[in-house]
C-alpha cells in the first residue's frame, strides 16, 4: 500500500490557491486535509489534525506565513509558495524545505515532490551515526545497512528539524541528531555554521559574501545574520 502523506494548502490569494490544489491532485501520495484563505482559519485545524506537508504563502492579510510557520513547527514539512523572493533567507531559519516563487509551474511543483518522498524516505530510516575510525571516518546507519562516510568527503550539513543531512557529492544521508549536537562532536570541528540550519567545511568554498556561500559544483548555501560573525573564522 502507498504511504501517503497529509497536506493542507493556506494562500489567501484565490487563483493561486487553487492552481497548488490543481497540482497536489496529481500527485496520489497527497492527501489533501484543507484548503484555507488564510493562516487564522487554518491555525485551528492544524491543533486538532496531524499534518505532515504545509503548502504556504507568506504575503496573507492578519497573520503572515512566516509567523503562521513558528506556530506549527510540529509540522515536519513546510513548503513556501510566494511572490516575494526577498523572503527566501528569513524562510530557511524557521525549518523550510523548500522555496518557490510564483508564478508556480507544474515542473517546478514536481521538483518540490520529489524532495519531499526523499525528505520523508530518509526520515524514515534515519538513525544516529554510530561509530567512527582513524577520526575521519563514520558509520552511518540507515535501515539495516551501515554506510561508511569519509568526513573530508562531507560538503556541508543541512538541519532538518530534528535530523540533519550529511551532504556528499554523491548521496545524502540522514542521522537522527540536531545540528547543534553534531557540531559539538570533536569528529565534526572542521565544520563551520553560517546559518541556523548549515554548516560547510572550509575547504569547498568557492567564493562567498555577506548573504551566501558558494562550494562545489555552484552550490550555494544562505548566511544567517546572527553567524555572519562566523565568517571571520574561514
Amino acid at each position: 500500500m502507498m504511504k501517503k502523506y497529509s497536506c493542507i494548502i493556506v494562500d489567501d490569494d484565490e487563483i493561486d490557491r487553487l492552481t497548488v490544489l490543481s497540482f497536489a491532485k496529481k500527485f496520489p501520495v497527497l492527501d489533501i486535509l484543507g484548503v484555507f484563505e488564510s493562516a487564522e482559519e487554518a491555525l485551528p485545524f492544524i491543533q486538532k489534525q496531524k499534518v505532515d506537508i504545509l503548502f504556504l504563502d507568506i504575503d496573507m492579510p492578519g497573520l503572515n506565513g512566516i509567523e503562521f510557520r513558528k506556530d506549527a513547527l510540529e509540522i515536519p514539512v513546510c513548503i513556501f509558495i510566494t511572490a516575494h523572493p526577498e523572503h527566501a533567507v528569513e524562510s530557511f531559519q524557521i525549518e523550510t524545505l523548500d522555496f518557490i516563487v510564483k508564478p508556480l509551474k507544474l515542473d517546478r511543483f514536481t521538483q518540490t515532490m520529489k524532495r519531499i518522498e526523499e525528505f520523508m524516505e530518509i526520515k524514515l530510516k534515519a538513525s544516529l551515526f554510530e561509530a567512527s575510525i582513524g577520526g575521519d571516518t563514520i558509520y552511518i546507519k540507515e535501515g539495516h545497512e551501515q554506510t561508511k562516510v569519509k568526513l573530508h568527503e562531507i560538503l556541508y550539513l543541512e538541519a532538518l528539524k530534528d535530523y540533519t543531512l550529511v551532504v556528499t557529492e554523491r548521496k545524502r544521508h540522514c542521522v537522527l541528531s540536531s545540528i547543534g549536537n553534531l557540531l559539538k562532536e570533536s569528529h565534526f570541528q572542521s565544520f563551520i555554521r553560517i546559518h541556523r540550519s548549515f554548516a560547510v567545511q572550509k575547504q569547498f568554498i568557492q567564493k562567498m559574501n555577506s548573504t551566501e556561500i558558494i562550494l562545489n559544483n555552484n552550490i550555494s548555501i544562505p548566511v544567517g545574520r546572527s553567524y555572519k560573525d562566523n565568517l571571520n573564522l574561514i
